[in-house]
């Protein structure tokens, strides 16, 4: 099994990425959708939630008001390590779990939009960044998914620098680019796992001395 962490700030196009990886035969492990998960109504993430931050972040079905929640957050560098430090914890659980039941010689793909700020690069045997320029994540964020500039500009503050991001990089993706193009790339970017995932099955068949 060869270990894949992709990340990219947001508004560089990763969730593009994944599913073209995905496509191309990756097994996806979403750390998003499944924080969306570990806190659904009745979880004991919500319930931890709710006990952090007030039942305000409740939405009038029970379910988390996200919105809300990340106007708290994402202005307060505190109280987003307060919420990360309740939701990680769940999500690793879970990301373990699904990979344990992926086949022998997959390509699993761990799609971890905080890989590079909360240090986990050295778990995955490659680590794919996703990279655009700051100006394209902003007009992204702004014009296709309708966030204001001052709130995109805030989300994009949150997360770890470009740079940061390609210093643990082995496999950077140019995103500044048409789809086509992008495409293409990940094409290229999936012979090289496959390669390397054939490479890492061959080696652990070797007889020991």
């Amino acid at each position: 099994m060869l270990k894949v962490g992709l990340t990219g700030g947001i508004g560089a196009g990763k969730s593009e990425v994944s599913r073209l990886l995905v496509a191309c035969g990756a097994v996806l492990i979403d750390a998003d959708r499944i924080a969306r998960e570990v806190v659904e109504p009745g979880t004991p993430g919500l319930a931890a939630v709710v006990e952090a931050f007030g039942a305000d972040v409740l939405a009038a079905d029970g379910s988390l008001d996200r919105p809300k929640l990340g106007s708290i957050v994402f202005a307060d560098p505190d109280r987003l390590a307060v919420l990360n430090s309740i939701v990680h914890p769940l999500v690793g659980a879970r990301s373990r779990e699904l990979e344990q039941a992926a086949a022998e010689d997959a390509v699993v793909v761990h799609d971890v939009p905080l890989l590079t700020e909360n240090g986990l690069a050295p778990l995955y045997d490659v680590v794919i960044v996703v990279d655009a320029s700051p100006e394209t994540q902003l007009d992204r964020l702004v014009r296709l998914r309708g966030m204001t500039e001052q709130d995109a500009r805030a989300r994009m503050a949150a997360q770890a620098s470009r740079e940061k991001r390609r210093e643990i990089a082995d496999v950077v993706i140019d995103n500044d680019v048409p789809l086509e193009e992008l495409h293409r790339r990940v094409k290229d970017v999936w012979a090289d796992l496959v390669r390397r995932a054939r490479a890492q099955a061959g080696s652990s068949r070797q007889p020991q001395e």
